[in-house]
């Protein structure tokens, strides 16, 4: 068959795909990404590289006419679906933990409010500065999507703006709360002292302390910001998505909250304000000098 032959083919194929096709292989593909996500984030990547292998000895003993081989592969394979809802239970418990959580009024809800949540934002940023200056250890998730009343119920409720000082006292070594995690909701802080799930994987540093896997096992489980200072080290982290950054200055702090917490189109503008500012200063200082 020519070149030609096989691109009038194809072109044929083309023309038989309609726009349910498209959106079935859209979906299709868009479940395979989040699945290869998921897999990459935790152990269960090694299970899904020996069912691969698995796959490919059971292809290759077809192929090759090892029947017996063959046969065994089959039946394990027949037995594979009650397998993989055992071995990947963590996985798919968590995966309907964050569907359950989110909550379809939300999509309905007004916005939060832009400013509460720039303030929120500059003050732990201050608080988390002078915390890991002192080694105090701190931890606050930032909830977004995913509806946390599960965790807030867990702690002691509040009802307060987020400000620096409050946020210390909170964290204060001797205080009641200081264990426990500070919940801000919409920019506000909704509960002090709760409890977050500790995370299963099994591939976390020796240095990562209770507070680092709590923020770990919050973040798996939804969508949420999870800020942390550690009380050995004064270091300061950011967990998103799963991802742990650490070591950041308080300044990165403020630039990954902002990115992640507040929308772009804010984001944007807020840097154009402060380049702004900062040419008016320039020039100001040029007529002085003048």
């Amino acid at each position: 068959m020519s070149i030609f032959e096989y691109i009038t083919t194809a072109v044929g194929y083309l023309r038989l795909i309609t726009i349910s096709d498209m959106i079935d292989i859209a979906i299709l593909s868009y479940v395979i990404y989040k699945g290869i996500n998921i897999l990459q984030r935790t152990n269960a990547a090694k299970v899904a590289k020996a069912l691969l292998l698995l796959f490919v000895v059971m292809w290759l003993s077809y192929q090759f006419n090892l029947n017996a081989i063959n046969f065994v592969l089959s039946k394990a394979v027949e037995l594979g679906l009650l397998a993989l809802v055992i071995i990947f239970q963590p996985e798919i418990r968590r995966f309907l933990e964050r569907i359950g959580s989110n909550n379809v009024y939300r999509i309905f809800r007004s916005n939060t409010p832009t400013n509460d949540l720039e303030t929120a934002i500059n003050e732990t940023v201050a608080a988390y500065g002078e915390m890991s200056k002192n080694k105090v250890g701190a931890l606050m998730v930032f909830e977004r999507d995913t509806d946390l009343s599960n965790v807030i119920s867990s702690g002691t409720a509040f009802q307060s703006s987020v400000t620096s000082e409050l946020l210390k006292n909170i964290f204060f070594p001797k205080a009641p709360l200081h264990d426990g995690a500070v919940v801000v909701r919409q920019g506000k802080i909704v509960a002090a002292g709760c409890m977050l799930p500790m995370s299963e994987s099994m591939n976390l540093s020796k240095e990562l302390g209770m507070r680092h896997r709590a923020g770990l096992g919050m973040s798996e489980r939804s969508d949420a910001v999870v800020a942390i200072v550690s009380e050995e080290t004064g270091a300061i982290s950011v967990v998103v998505h799963g991802n742990l950054r650490r070591h950041l200055s308080p300044e990165t702090l403020g630039r990954v909250l902002r990115n992640e917490l507040l929308p772009q189109e804010e984001v944007v503008s807020d840097k154009i304000r402060k380049r702004a500012g900062f040419f008016r200063r320039g020039r100001s200082a040029n007529r002085e000098k003048q």
